[in-house]
């Protein structure tokens, strides 16, 4: 055990000054950092979870009261600060590149005769590993400390997941030196994933709560790994195994074996369980054989082995190809498909109101597992696959979890079978379903009221892009919700105190600072408000274009399609959308309901100039004066267009410090790049 405190005694009430507070800080990072490493690395844990919250919520303390003496790697910043407005990208160090797929024995030993020829040996040593279901990404360690993450992207350009990667326990901010010391810039891989049960659980409660589930653990780690707010990513099960160091990087071992057993040593988690470093191809091939069988019994999804060359030198040698290393391939497992007929096509209603068509089935075994539904993802798809009720279908379990119809097989109609439309009135509260013209969107237009929408139609609501109801975020909606406190929206201007004090984990102070909260969000911007209605087909940049374009509230209820559809940017579907949602008279009680309890718009983008009429932006990079919500805001009231790519349209690039590859695009498009100080040279002199 390294020389530190598993449990230090810290009185908070004795430290009253900042040299003092750094010091406990201090001893308590240093403590808990290590009982990540004892929990998360080595599955060993000295202390209980309450004594380990207990220190966490004292270092908490301490740095509230004292922010000087907070550090980037403390354990209370795995959650990020204000959610992003975009994820910025990332150049990888080196290609991330794929893995040849093998799905037959005999390509496998293909695999092994080419290394063996080009080699120049009789046989290789290699090493054969899980291939996880997941996300992969990429993390740079400098002078031991976490400085960036990124998603594989395009595999040479990822997008930048630092804030979110954080959030993730088992990811140490900072790399253990005690056994062996950590080069001045370490760049690790790994897979970012969802255990099973902790999927399946997750993905009930999104239904639960009226949310469209995620199809698989893979795309439930990606949407994760991809919020715009840190702490959405916190709240999702997320875990993470590393598995190489990458390629081109100073090491001081010669195998991949050698790198693996590197990795726990600075605090990195390796499945050291289930790599098995094997002498020649039968080798990997039987330990292949091995994890296939434990398959289900695993409490992660995998899809196959990785059976990699162990020789790094070699791997020098092999080179690689343009998408793959020639070192490597993914012995991937049989895909679980099975047939069966669709009984009947109902809809779910997800949080948004997006409306998904899902099969009920004969119920089928699939991989050990009765399957009696399956997503049909939306009306394109099934005009696509030409899927009708009564069908005989081929279904896959994807990701081995959730499964979707692959095809019909037409051979086996009797003509009995019945075409399917998604319906024109939502099943739950008989609104109009609005369905885009590409037919891979429909939407409930009851939305405010509707009660399968409710929970997150509230929990977005109050969103800092909306009316920015803190401390209102999934879990305290959902709380408010089951408590019977909340029927619709407008039901949150009429909580008392002591409504909320007969809930769990609320007290006197933190029942009234979410009054207050409520309270302040009826001063309110128009196109915040608007927002936060949850309009189907209407984002922040298109409250905006109707705050400016429409003026005032009752003028934008009032207005019909052709009125709408003469603004910039809102087609025929938005407008559509836009008409029906005021058009619903649930909503429109609701919205009288907020304006009686005392809604007060302004409209910060009536102007009576537009300087930056017809300019689009793209920023990127810090700016010192802004945040970048706040500087898009400006654009737009200004009449200009804020944009996260770069494109032949944008007319400038706004760059502050650290700015990637959006700099690099400008020069492509030849687009101008002003720094801040040219930004406000250009306001003043359109001003």
């Amino acid at each position: 055990m390294p020389d530190v405190e598993t449990q230090p005694a810290i009185d908070l009430d004795a430290i009253d000054t900042e040299d003092a507070a750094a010091e406990a800080a201090a001893r308590l990072r240093e403590a808990l950092q290590y009982h990540n490493y004892r929990y998360y690395v080595l599955d060993d844990p000295v202390v209980s979870d309450a004594e380990y919250d207990r220190m966490l919520d004292q270092l908490q303390t301490l740095e509230e009261a004292y922010p000087d003496v907070r550090t980037p790697d403390s354990p209370t910043q795995r959650v990020g600060g204000a959610p992003r407005d975009e994820l910025g990208t990332v150049r990888h160090p080196a290609p991330m590149r794929s893995l040849k797929s093998a799905y037959a024995e005999e390509d496998v030993r293909a695999f092994d005769e080419t290394c063996r020829t080009e080699l120049d040996v009789e046989r290789v040593e290699y090493t054969a590993e899980p291939k996880f279901d997941g996300l992969a990404v990429e993390l740079v360690y400098e002078d031991g400390q976490l400085v960036q993450a990124a998603t594989r992207g395009d595999g040479r350009t990822g997008e930048d997941i630092t804030a979110n990667m954080k959030t993730i326990e088992e990811v140490p901010l900072r790399l253990r030196t005690e056994k062996r010391s950590a080069p001045e810039r370490l760049v690790v891989r790994g897979e970012a994933y969802m255990r099973k049960d902790e999927f399946n659980a997750f993905n009930r409660e999104r239904v639960e709560a009226g949310e469209d589930p995620f199809a698989n653990p893979r795309n439930a780690a990606a949407g994760s790994l991809r919020q715009l707010d840190p702490s959405v990513t916190a709240e999702r099960p997320l875990h993470i195994y590393f598995y190489e160091v990458a390629p081109g990087e100073d090491r001081d071992f010669d195998t991949h074996a050698d790198a693996l057993a590197a990795l726990p040593e600075w605090g990195l988690r390796v499945c050291e369980t289930h790599v098995h470093r094997c002498d020649g191809i039968d080798d990997a091939l039987a330990h292949h054989a091995d994890l296939e069988a434990q398959r289900d019994d695993l409490p992660y999804e995998i899809d196959g082995v990785v059976i990699k060359v162990n020789d790094l030198a070699a791997h020098d040698t092999l080179g690689v190809r343009q998408r793959d290393p020639r070192w490597a391939i993914a012995y991937k497992f049989a895909p679980r498909q099975a047939t069966t007929t669709i009984d009947d096509i109902i809809v779910q209603v997800g949080r948004t109101g997006r409306i998904t068509p899902v099969a009920k089935l004969e119920p089928v075994e699939i991989g050990g597992v009765e399957v009696s539904r399956a997503s049909l993802h939306n009306q394109n798809e099934i005009d696509q696959k030409d899927i009708r009720i009564g069908d005989t279908v081929l279904v896959e379990r994807a990701g081995d979890v959730i499964p979707y119809v692959v095809k019909a097989i037409p051979d086996a109609r009797d003509g009995s079978e019945a075409a399917y439309h998604i319906p024109d009135a939502c099943p739950v509260c008989g609104a109009e379903v609005v369905l885009s013209d590409d037919k891979k969107q429909a939407f409930c237009t009851g939305g405010m009221t509707c009660p399968a929408q409710l929970r997150g139609r509230l929990t977005h609501y109050a969103s800092r892009e909306g009316m920015n109801i803190e401390g209102l975020g999934e879990k305290r909606a959902a709380q408010l919700i089951d408590a019977g406190l909340i029927e619709c929206i407008s039901d949150l201007y009429a909580l008392e105190k002591d409504d909320l004090l007969e809930l769990e984990r609320f007290a006197d102070t933190s029942a009234q600072n979410l009054l207050d909260e409520i309270a302040a969000s009826l001063e309110q911007d128009l196109d915040r408000f608007l927002y936060a209605l949850g309009i189907p087909l209407v984002g922040a940049h298109g409250a905006r274009l109707l705050a400016t374009h429409l003026g005032d509230l009752d003028a934008i209820m009032a207005a019909r399609e052709e009125e709408l559809q003469a603004i910039g940017d809102i087609g025929p579907e938005g407008a559509h959308s836009i008409v029906a949602f005021f058009d619903e008279p649930a909503n429109r009680e609701v919205i009288a309901a907020i304006r009686a309890a005392g809604l007060t718009l302004t409209n910060p983008y009536r102007e009576s100039e537009q300087p930056l009429e017809g300019l689009t932006f793209v920023f990127t990079g810090q700016l010192e004066e802004w945040t970048r919500d706040e500087v898009q805001r400006l654009v737009e009231r200004l009449g200009g267009r804020a944009t996260s790519s770069v494109s032949g349209e944008t007319d400038y690039v706004v760059a502050g410090p650290g700015a990637g590859q959006k700099r690099d695009d400008a020069a492509a498009h030849d687009v101008p790049v002003l720094d801040e100080a040219a930004f406000k040279a250009l306001l003043d002199e359109r001003g």
